[in-house]
């Protein structure tokens, strides 16, 4: 399995597509990275050398890509501002409800999580109908 910049990406798939599973770069950055390193995107990952790897390290560096651990945390701090301002997205963000103004009263499930049943509970000291 080949390494770039610590993500190891699968050395069966052509680089091209290779490339996306770094997180922070996706079809047209992967394509604009080969062309800087003049390396052919139908190669398979497996099939690159040391020094066809550090072109494409370099060219994600030199191209000033924001990638993973930097694009994560820039993620998270945008989410923290929002939220500690208490805008309308961030209070949304916080109580795990849609964002863009899907509707709630049935659906966004894959944001609420699975339904949870809310029963009747009966009280055992109420009467009964029996004598």
């Amino acid at each position: 399995m080949a390494r770039i910049l610590g993500v190891d990406i699968p050395s069966h798939k052509r680089i091209d597509i290779a490339l996306r599973y770094i997180y922070g770069i996706g079809p047209v950055n992967a394509l604009e990275i080969l062309a800087n390193a003049k390396i052919e995107g139908s190669i398979r990952a497996k099939d690159l050398n040391e020094q066809q790897l550090s072109q494409i390290a370099h060219s994600i560096q030199d191209g000033k890509y924001v990638i993973e651990g930097d694009l994560r945390r820039e993620h998270g701090m945008n989410l923290k501002r929002l939220q500690s301002i208490k805008s309308y997205r961030g209070i949304r963000h916080l109580r795990g409800l849609p964002v863009r103004g899907q509707r709630t009263q049935t659906n966004a499930r894959s944001r609420k999580g699975p339904r949870r049943t809310v029963g009747v509970q009966r009280n055992p000291n109420a009467k009964s109908g029996k004598h």
